[in-house]
Formats: C-alpha cells, sequence, structure tokens
C-alpha cells in the first residue's frame, strides 16, 4: 500500500463552454513566454535592444513546434501509420508528441532566418536564449503530467507518480515521475547556464553549446528509466543515442569555439550601440553649450565691471 505519491489529474482539458483549454497547451505556451521574457533580459544586458528576441521569436518557435512533431511522427511512425491507425492523429499536436530534438533543430533554422533578416549573429541570439529554453522545456514537461504520458518504471516511492488511465495500452499504478526528473533537472541546466555565463563571459555560442551538453547528460539517464514503446537499437533507445551524439557534438563545439573565438562578441545588434551614442552626445552638446552660455556672461559681467572702473576713473580726474 502506497503512503504517498503524486496523483496525476483526472483530465487533462477543461472546456469553456465548446472551447476546450487543454494543460498540455498551457504548459507549451508558459514555456514560450517565460523563455522570451527571460532572453530578452540577456539580450539587453548584452547591448541589444528590447524586443529583437520576441520578433526572432515569431520565426523560431513556429519552426520549433513543427520541428518537434515531425521527429516524434517520424521516430513513432507505427502510432500513426500502422494498422488500425489513424495518419490524421498525426496533426493532433495538442494530445502530446514533441520531440525536443527536431524542435530545437528547426527552432535554430527558424531563428537563422530571424537573425539574419535583422544583421544579427545568430550565436549571440543563440547564447542569450539558451537559459529560457531550458525553463521552457521544464515547464513544458507538466504537460506530459496532464496527458498521464511518459512514465518511468514502476516504485513505490513517496514520490512516485500515480497513473490511473489505461488508455493506450497504460497500465495503472504508482511509477518513477520522469516528467519530474526531467523538470527538475532542466531548471538547475538553467541555474548552471547562467551561472557560467556570467562567470566565464561565454560568447560565440558557448552558452547554448553549455546548454545543450547539461540537458543531454540528463536526458540520457531519464530516457533509460522510461518504459514506454521505443525503437532500440544495440539495447538501448533510440532518444539516448540521440543524447550521446548530441552531447559530444556540444562539447565538442566548446572545445574548438573557445580556441578559434575566444571571449565574447562587442556588438550583438548592429546599431544599439548607435542609438546609446547619440543619446550621450547629445548630453554631451547640451553640457557644451551650457559652459558656452556660463563663459559668455562671465565675460559680460567682466566688461560691465570694467566700464564701471573707468566712469570713477574719470570723475576722480
Amino acid at each position: 500500500m502506497e503512503l504517498a505519491f503524486i496523483p496525476s489529474p483526472s483530465r487533462g482539458v477543461l472546456y469553456l463552454g465548446p472551447i476546450p483549454l487543454r494543460g498540455y497547451a498551457f504548459c507549451i505556451i508558459i514555456g514560450v513566454f517565460v523563455a522570451v521574457w527571460l532572453g530578452n533580459k540577456r539580450w539587453i544586458a548584452r547591448g541589444g535592444r528590447a524586443g529583437t528576441v520576441a520578433d526572432i521569436a515569431v520565426w523560431a518557435v513556429p519552426f520549433g513546434l513543427v520541428g518537434g512533431r515531425l521527429y516524434h511522427v517520424i521516430t513513432d511512425y507505427e502510432l500513426y501509420f500502422s494498422e488500425g491507425r489513424d495518419w490524421v492523429d498525426a496533426f493532433k499536436i495538442w494530445e502530446g508528441g514533441l520531440g525536443i530534438w527536431g524542435a530545437i533543430a528547426l527552432g535554430a533554422l527558424g531563428a537563422w532566418i530571424g537573425c539574419r533578416r535583422r544583421g544579427i549573429p545568430m550565436p549571440a541570439y543563440a547564447d542569450a536564449v539558451a537559459p529560457g529554453i531550458a525553463l521552457a522545456q521544464a515547464i513544458g514537461r507538466w504537460g506530459n503530467w496532464f496527458n498521464q504520458e511518459l512514465y518511468g518504471k514502476p516504485t513505490d516511492l513517496p514520490w512516485a507518480l500515480e497513473i490511473t488511465s489505461s488508455a493506450d495500452g497504460r497500465v495503472p499504478g504508482t511509477y518513477h515521475p520522469t516528467f519530474l526528473y526531467e523538470s527538475l533537472w532542466c531548471i538547475g541546466v538553467a541555474v548552471l547556464v547562467i551561472w557560467a555565463d556570467r562567470r566565464f563571459r561565454l560568447g560565440h555560442g558557448r552558452a547554448f553549446a553549455l546548454y545543450v551538453a547539461a540537458y543531454c547528460a540528463g536526458r540520457g539517464w531519464i530516457e533509460y528509466m522510461r518504459v514506454d514503446d521505443a525503437h532500440h537499437i544495440l539495447g538501448l533507445r533510440l532518444n539516448v543515442w540521440t543524447a550521446i551524439f548530441v552531447f559530444l557534438l556540444a562539447v565538442a563545439y566548446l572545445v574548438v569555439s573557445a580556441k578559434k573565438s575566444p571571449g565574447r562578441e562587442a556588438v550583438v545588434e548592429p546599431g544599439a550601440e548607435t542609438s546609446g551614442g547619440e543619446a550621450d552626445g547629445g548630453e554631451k552638446a547640451d553640457a557644451a553649450d551650457d559652459a558656452a552660455k556660463d563663459d559668455a556672461d562671465k565675460d559680460d559681467e567682466a566688461k560691465d565691471d570694467e566700464a564701471k572702473d573707468g566712469a570713477g576713473s574719470a570723475k576722480k580726474t
């Protein structure tokens, strides 16, 4: 008998009249807003303009959602294209199923397009939004809790997750809450990237590479705990191999980038520093005008004094 566990919601959707309000979608939306908010603060601190992160996110987010869904559908195609399945379900993103690998890949493509249109270096933008993306993942994972999906092996630990649904082959019971493990890990990744960026002044995409490497390190062992159906290669789940491969790429980038481009970009958004310079120049011009007026006033006072002295001397003579 379990003394404690994390209960699952009885349903993952509420209805406001005919309008469905889905917990999974809410988690994704809230995560995006947090990522843009934090990314904007970090971008401004790096010398960029307010609003630039949101403008580029308009490109990155839709691309990321499409990429995440494509990765899920391709790697779990049997859920949609095998006998007895309806391929139309592949478009029902609100029912869950986003692969982070595809989301980051196509999201990066969308961000590249946005950065290119604004003349902004893509690595600098990636560094600014990296911890925000990790927090977005931490929030988004709670969408799996609403859908009662992606849990781990059976356990009777006090923080076990209770699964009550029997749909799609689920067996009610208590399991490792892998969604919670990944959520907490992503929060830790965000804190790590922010600390390392301040401590070592990471630039040229290295903060983003650190985020990728740290996330993959956690995703590997968390993925290993999951019990949902997945493709295996040499005894390991496909996503474990993906995490290992991407981790190695991120570490290699960190090493090579540190040697080729040490330090941090001096300018992250062309024109942002010019507007600041114009403001400073205006203040300096005003100060110069005030100084000139003071000098003119002093000259006039000196002339008046000389005139008075001259008049006094004439009277004495």
